[in-house]
């Protein structure tokens, strides 16, 4: 091959490499891989965590400890909190519940419970908040607290 032809080759071939390396790297990380049907990813996917309603809200507190995470679809910090509770549901729903109410569906128990910001984890223990939480929590600290309250 002539040097003409390698010089205007030699550009497209590292502009192909560079972009197979890119889809490897992005299916990667974005878990479109065969091993995403494994047993403990399954388990990983089970949620423990309950939706509430405006319905079922004072049957779902009555009773033993359950740690409410009032937040909505639209929070950043919220979505950020989600995976945490879902951690800690897996892990405690043995001992107590862990259980979420969209505020924008049911703004009355929000507002009864004067819920001004989110999110805010309400721990409740047979009906009655004993601590409140404003803005994300870690795992040890929500699990120390209901550990506390059993």
């Amino acid at each position: 091959m002539n040097s003409r032809i390698k010089t205007s080759i030699l550009p497209l071939l590292v502009a192909a490499g560079v972009i197979i390396a890119a889809f490897a790297v992005f299916s990667i990380f974005s878990g479109s891989g065969s091993y995403e049907t494994t047993a403990a990813t399954h388990d990983a996917q089970t949620s423990y965590v309950i939706d509430l309603d405006t319905e079922g809200f004072v049957a779902a507190i009555s009773n033993g400890v359950v740690l409410v995470d009032f937040w909505a679809t639209w929070c950043a910090p919220c979505r950020i909190q989600n995976p945490i509770l879902e951690e800690l549901a897996r892990e405690i729903h043995h001992l107590a519940d862990i259980a979420k109410l969209d505020v924008d569906d049911h703004g009355s128990i929000a507002a009864r419970f004067g819920v001004r910001s989110i999110p805010t984890l309400i721990l409740f223990k047979d009906g009655e908040p004993v601590e409140r939480f404003v803005g994300v929590q870690q795992k040890e600290t929500l699990r120390a607290a209901i550990e506390k309250s059993l």
